[in-house]
């Protein structure tokens, strides 16, 4: 038999500053923290996959590119798209792209932390 990949498991967003990138996290998109995070790293309590955001790994230069995770597709599930997204432009959060009817909700995309592409969707 081969061995075959069976999905995503884990998702964690390089960053420069560990803590407010944890701190918009939490603040903006209610993630709670996991009970217990690695060195460099916070987890948080995410279901069905594991998000966390951790410092750089060795010869990651964050710095030389014009935006983190260009070409990568993040999408979370939200309760309510169209209510999470008024809530972040009441805190200022940049939006990327406005909400809009997809085959997964209700979708908009945002500027997460250090300017990561995340589109959240839902109801």
């Amino acid at each position: 038999m081969t061995a075959t990949l069976l999905g995503p498991d884990f998702v964690a967003l390089q960053v420069r500053d560990v803590e407010a990138a944890a701190a918009f996290c939490e603040q903006h998109l209610g993630l709670r923290r996991a009970p217990a995070s690695p060195p460099g790293a916070v987890v948080f309590a995410t279901e069905p996959v594991a998000f966390a955001v951790r410092e750089p790994l060795p010869g990651v230069d964050l710095d030389g590119a014009d935006r983190p995770g260009l070409g990568v597709a993040l999408w979370f599930r939200t309760t309510d798209a169209q209510d999470l997204h008024d809530q972040l432009v009441a805190a200022g959060v940049t939006v990327l792209s406005p909400p809009r009817a997809t085959p997964f909700g209700l979708a908009f995309t945002f500027a997460g932390p250090e300017g990561y592409a995340i589109t959240a969707h839902g109801n």
